[in-house]
């Protein structure tokens, strides 16, 4: 069975992480948080957000104001 790859608007972000769409688009615009454009539009790879939330728990940061390395 093939698994497919879940790919998030803003919108799916916001809500899966319970913020307004504006921050991410903030998040997304800064680096802050994995993001990557397809036309205008922002999209999320599900697996990268959550990746993303698990380096942000490991490191103990409350306020994930830096960019992403």
């Amino acid at each position: 069975m093939i698994k497919q790859k879940k790919v998030m608007t803003i919108k799916e972000v916001a809500d899966y992480l319970g913020v307004h769409t504006s921050t991410i688009y903030k998040y997304a615009q800064s680096g802050t948080i994995p993001a990557f454009k397809i036309g205008s539009d922002w999209r999320f790879s599900q697996k990268h957000i959550d990746h993303w939330i698990d380096e942000m728990n490991k490191s103990g940061r409350k306020n994930p104001e830096k960019k992403v390395e």
